[in-house]
């Protein structure tokens, strides 16, 4: 976890009634960071306005584990139309990436840019080799067989399945542009989000929007 996670986390645990209570000019001199971090109205949730399925499910994914819990997203979609006999119209799954788990939101240039494969450890979901790419988008072009090709993020996204990213994560990616970069912090977010996967939708926080996917009717699963 980074320095500026820390100091978010920590802030974020003052009581509420102090921080009410303090002085306008106190309150100016709380970083730029930690307040753009709580405080915008900018944020995309028009996405629970097309969770209009009949079964719906939140699959939080915290760790990396070669890609397993977003997986787990379709093989929950596809267990629902063998068992239940639900048409895929019937399903709106969605698939949060938070905490370690943020590496999974990127794309493979990102990977490969910033060698991020080899220092997360991160293993092929099948072979339990180390790898290089992002797991969450190997398919077919990488020889996975069937079911699995179609479990990929990329797939998920192309059948219109919601996927969701920590913000607060995504500081860690920033944070290393930033360094090997060697570039401001505005510089290094805004190419962040570029490398992002395309369709991936940024969120405050991963625990604000698995609360927010509940509250629009998912169930929650611990994917990862």
């Amino acid at each position: 976890m980074t320095l500026s996670r820390r100091k978010f986390f920590g802030a974020a645990a003052a009581n509420a009634a102090v921080i009410a209570a303090m002085p306008g000019a106190l309150l100016a001199n709380i970083p730029a960071d930690l307040a753009n971090e709580v405080s915008t109205d900018e944020w995309d949730t028009s996405w629970t306005g097309k969770l209009n399925g009949k079964y719906k499910a939140v699959f939080d994914n915290t760790e990396p584990e070669s890609g397993y819990g977003v997986w787990r997203a379709a093989a929950w979609a596809r267990q629902y139309m063998d068992v239940r006999k639900a048409t895929p119209a019937d399903l709106s799954p969605i698939v949060v990436l938070r905490h370690n788990a943020i590496i999974l939101a990127m794309q493979n240039s990102f990977w490969d840019k910033y060698g991020i494969g080899a220092s997360n450890k991160v293993t092929h979901p099948l072979t339990m080799q180390p790898i290089t790419k992002n797991p969450a988008l190997l398919d077919e072009k990488d020889g996975i067989p069937e079911p699995f090709r179609n479990a990929g993020l990329g797939k998920q996204l192309a059948r219109g399945v919601t996927v969701l990213a920590c913000n607060l994560a995504l500081q860690d990616m920033v944070d290393l542009i930033e360094r090997t970069d060697k570039v401001d912090a505005a510089e290094a977010r805004k190419r962040a989000v570029a490398y992002m996967v395309p369709g991936v939708i940024l969120q405050p926080s991963g625990v604000f929007a698995v609360t927010l996917a509940q509250e629009a009717g998912a169930s929650y699963v611990k994917a990862s």
